[in-house]
């Protein structure tokens, strides 16, 4: 039943390890079962349309290390939180038993912006109109989560649609967009030796849309000129970039399993590095979880065990390339998560802010016979130690970081059986939280909701709106009337 709406320069490349494009192409296969992120993006935001956040974290307004003050958020609880749905995106049609990435979505003033099969399109942030449509050769791979002032963001994509032949050609192009006029405004490439590259990851900060892989970084202005390209002869690489306020390069050193990884603040327009961390040998992986105050999550010693890819949190001076501290974050204890092996700056259930690193615990028992709950937490990123702040879920509520509000945290409160989600803004100081948004809790609107996690799904948030979308799209099962959808969007009067 469908839902009714209701009233030195980085880079170089190295010759390809087999044993290596075995492993990361066994875990590209199973991060095409489980992966998700979330992206954030509003002018709406101390004037800039690059606070980045939600479920796969990012910046909170902190100008470097400044020490864990807070400031109030802009965005506003209504007289009524009750939501409505807005609208619904119908999941896209799926012509073989392929599984394609819809990964992408953004908010501008105008439009909330979604990835489609081999096309990115723009809808009216209220009606659900559709205000445009970037047509593609083939299915998105990754989107970057920052957006620049003028409403330019970077995404990778196929060269061609996928067949039961070749699945798979590759994530060779490069394209930028502008979310605003809603078109594509250059798509490029980049070769080792004359092979293309197939980029795994891609983000942008300033003016530089960054690229990397196991073959080598890549970097382009937003006029479309190389800034820099992989060089065969470096026996270090640029596996991957962290963007937004800053430019920040994993770059790897050494063979597998005797690997070296180097933290590089560097230039984006010269790929100069301003400072470099270097962690301990034999981390094979590790995550941008935020760039400015720069924060890298890493599974040390492969301890965390439970996919999450986050054992130790590492709090890093980007002046000095000093280390801060290094947060100790089991993955049975908490429920962050980072997908460091492609995906250098793939995270979410956590952001950045206040000095602060905020997330959530496991679930764990709650008041009720059967229910769930957890909590938000508190890391300060000089010291290490938690503050002592706590946001309670509610019994049978889980509750998740979305993004930075100023210096307010804004979270996702995936309901009980009985109720709809929440959204809420936390106060960086007190931890008092303020219900911001509360949707349905009907059945049918209860189905559409939960079916996206805040674990696998992307969730954005501003002005009232809750935005919430799927990132793969699979054939529909035969036999079933049961509609599918890839967004809907909640709002508030």
């Amino acid at each position: 039943m469908p839902l009714q709406p209701q009233p030195g320069q980085p880079g170089g490349g190295r010759k390809f390890n087999a044993q290596l494009a075995i492993i990361v192409a066994a875990v590209a296969a199973i991060a095409l079962i489980i992966g998700g992120g979330v992206w954030y993006s509003s002018s709406q935001d101390d004037g800039k349309k690059d606070d980045t956040a939600g479920s796969s974290g990012g910046t909170g307004g902190s100008d470097d290390n400044n020490g864990g003050t807070t400031s109030g958020g802009k965005e506003k609880a209504p007289a009524d939180p009750s939501s409505k749905v807005l609208f619904q995106v119908p999941a896209p049609e799926v012509k073989n038993d392929s599984t394609v990435v819809v990964s992408g979505s953004w908010l501008t003033d105008k439009a909330y912006v979604k990835s489609g099969i081999a096309e990115i399109n723009g809808y009216d942030r209220d009606k659900g109109t559709k205000l445009w449509t970037i047509p593609l050769a083939g299915p998105v791979c990754q989107a970057s989560r920052h957006v620049t002032d003028d409403g330019l963001t970077a995404i990778l994509y196929q060269p061609a649609m996928p067949t039961k032949a070749d699945p798979s050609h590759g994530c060779s192009q490069i394209a930028l967009l502008d979310l605003d006029a809603g078109k594509r405004l250059w798509t490029k490439t980049a070769k080792s030796g004359d092979q293309l590259i197939s980029f795994d990851n891609v983000t942008i900060s300033g003016d530089t849309v960054a690229v990397g892989s196991t073959s080598g970084g890549a970097a382009f202005d937003v006029s479309g000129k190389s800034l820099w390209s992989p060089k065969p002869t470096d026996s270090c690489y640029d596996a991957g970039y962290g963007g937004g306020e800053k430019l920040v390069a994993v770059r790897k050193c050494g063979t597998y399993e005797q690997r070296q990884l180097h933290i590089q603040n560097i230039d984006p327009k010269s790929g100069k590095v301003i400072s470099e961390y270097k962690m301990a040998q034999g981390i094979e992986y590790a995550s941008i979880v935020s760039t400015n105050p720069l924060v890298v999550a890493a599974d040390v010693g492969d301890s965390a065990g439970d996919g999450s890819g986050i054992s130790d949190f590492f709090s890093i001076d980007s002046k000095t390339g000093k280390l801060r501290t290094r947060i100790s974050a089991p993955g049975e204890q908490f429920a962050a998560r980072c997908e460091g092996i492609t995906r250098i700056e793939y995270c979410n259930q956590l952001a950045v802010g206040n000095d602060r690193l905020y997330i959530p615990t496991e679930e764990h028992d709650g008041a009720g016979e059967y229910s769930q709950t957890n909590e938000i937490v508190a890391f300060d990123l000089a010291t290490g130690k938690q503050t002592g702040q706590r946001a309670d879920a509610g019994d049978g509520y889980t509750i998740s970081p979305l993004r930075m509000d100023g210096g307010n945290l804004i979270a996702y409160k995936r309901p009980p059986y009985d109720k709809g989600g929440q959204v809420v803004s936390i106060d960086g100081g007190s931890f008092k939280q303020t219900k911001l948004l509360e949707n349905p809790a009907t059945d049918t609107v209860r189905d559409v909701e939960t079916s996206m996690s805040p674990d696998y799904s992307e969730l954005l948030y501003a002005d009232g709106h809750l935005f919430m979308s799927k990132v793969y799209a699979s054939k529909r099962s035969s036999g079933t009337d049961e509609k599918e959808y890839l967004a809907v969007a909640f709002g508030t009067s």
